[in-house]
């Protein structure tokens, strides 16, 4: 059955199955095309008649996910224009709460074509969910002398403006607005809280596996920018990245992103592109003053989200994911692991708290544990006391283990559990029967937070911490792994 939607660019057709609508493929930008695709997005043009919506849109360029990660991580690759658009849920109605989807995929990978960001479920328990694709990579966060930095996050804002404008027409309310994201997607959300230009778009933020803290220096960000540029042989402009074909681009750029994670040495690519990426991302949000004033944390702990209630987690195990299937872990020794923690500017003692805990674990497994705590958790600590200031927060954590052994709870493993997508979840990472009761607490919790601002359990406070733990049993703990947290939040 086909549905109608009238927006402020045109008509829609979308296709209703068992009351729920889906609009897919919808501009909410004009295409980024040749040199337009290092500026600002400009608005969508208007079009006659009725637009198809009833299939997925482009997603941004980019490149394929490598081995294994082609075959954990589903990533459908979409080539082609107009990608700069989002997809629509709606069950129908009208004043309904809104999600709006930031994908994750480190700045460089991702879309809203995922199969898990079916927001199905979310339109079925009467809220509308809406997922954007953004400019990733070089197009999105490379640093030009004569472009606007941070234009994903612009694109970001520019899909919020469109929610704003149009969601009535699908029977949401724009007053009702929670925006939501998983790591880069996360860290998206934390920067948009710190961000002028997004103030008012949306009264909620869920941040999964994100952090406040990933933002860069301009200057660093266009250091790594000009190493993309040299290899491409053009200048580091917007003209010179337009002169090359999209292919050659991005077989550039991932010549670069690899030899940094190789060598993140700090005084080649900028100091605070390695810290602040964790040696993993070249290419993320900068602070320009133009959109970005300030480290997002620090701006958020000063009000800029003020009233903006927080549900915020991770995975328990965070860094399995980058760590055992490359096999990084395996490669670490008990006599690397100090050296690699000192690199990464952690006391190596910190260690010994680890490995008590886990007796049996190796190097590389105490390794993983520490770094996913340095990158993953203590950010989102920080993110929850500063904002617990100026509104509620409510931590989480996701420890149901994967299928695949050794990756335990590792990143990106919740998001069909927190979609309601397990029946068409294809990666192994789930096994044959993943527990859909996990998927029904962990869903129910995200949809009561959109709808009323609770998602069911007790708010964080700076003298309890106590966190829902999504697993078999899902149950609230206060203040889990205490001993090891504390080592991270000594004068924070």
């Amino acid at each position: 059955m086909d549905s109608i939607a009238t927006t402020s660019s045109g008509q829609l057709r979308g296709t209703t199955t068992s009351g729920i609508t889906a609009y897919l493929g919808i501009p909410y930008a004009a295409d980024p095309a040749g040199p337009k695709a290092f500026q600002a997005p400009e608005p969508a043009p208007g079009w006659d008649g009725v637009r198809d919506a009833t299939a997925m849109g482009s997603t941004s360029p980019q490149p394929p996910y490598e081995p294994p990660y082609d075959v954990l991580l589903t990533n459908p690759l979409r080539p082609g224009p107009e990608f700069l658009n989002l997809n629509v849920w709606t069950p129908g109605g009208s004043g309904l709460p809104v999600v709006v989807w930031f994908h994750g995929g480190a700045f460089r990978n991702g879309s809203n074509a995922t199969p898990a960001y079916d927001g199905t479920a979310f339109a079925r328990d009467g809220v509308i969910l809406v997922g954007v694709n953004y400019r990733l990579g070089v197009q999105g966060f490379g640093v030009l002398k004569d472009a606007p930095s941070n234009r994903g996050l612009l694109d970001q804002v520019a899909a919020l403006r469109w929610v704003q404008e149009n969601i009535a027409a699908f029977g949401g309310d724009p007053g009702r607005v929670t925006i939501a994201g998983q790591s880069a997607g996360g860290m998206s959300v934390a920067t948009l809280m710190s961000m002028p230009s997004a103030r008012g778009l949306f009264q909620r933020a869920i941040v999964q596996s994100g952090s406040a803290t990933a933002t860069a220096l301009e200057a660093d960000g266009a250091v790594i920018t000009a190493e993309v540029a040299k290899r491409l042989g053009v200048e580091s402009t917007a003209a010179g990245f337009a002169s090359v074909a999209i292919e050659e681009l991005l077989a550039a750029q991932r010549v670069v992103a690899l030899e940094l994670r190789q060598n993140p040495d700090p005084a080649r690519w900028g100091a605070t592109v390695v810290s602040a990426g964790g040696g993993i991302m070249p290419f993320f949000p900068v602070i320009d003053g133009e959109s970005v004033h300030a480290r997002p944390l620090d701006a958020i702990a000063a009000g800029s989200a003020a009233g903006v209630d927080l549900l915020i987690g991770t995975t328990t195990e965070e860094m399995r994911l980058f760590s055992i299937p490359s096999g990084m872990a395996a490669a670490i020794t008990a006599e690397a692991l100090p050296v690699l923690l000192g690199r990464s500017g952690i006391d190596p003692a910190i260690a010994a708290v680890y490995a008590a805990n886990r007796p049996g674990e190796s190097p590389g497994e105490i390794f993983s544990a520490v770094i996913g705590d340095g990158f993953f958790s203590l950010p989102t600590l920080q993110l929850a006391l500063a904002q617990r200031a100026h509104a509620t927060a409510y931590l989480y954590e996701f420890d149901w283990q994967s299928a695949l052994d050794g990756l335990h709870a590792c990143h990106a493993l919740e998001l069909p559990f927190v979609f309601d997508t397990l029946a068409t979840a294809t990666s192994p990472l789930y096994g044959d029967q993943p527990p859909q009761e996990v998927a029904d607490a962990m869903h129910a919790a995200w949809v009561a937070f959109a709808a009323t601002g609770r998602p069911g359990w007790t708010a964080y406070r700076r003298t309890t911490r106590p966190v829902m733990t999504f697993g078999l049993p899902t149950r609230l703990v206060e203040d889990p792994r205490a001993d090891e947290l504390a080592l991270w939040m000594s004068g924070n």
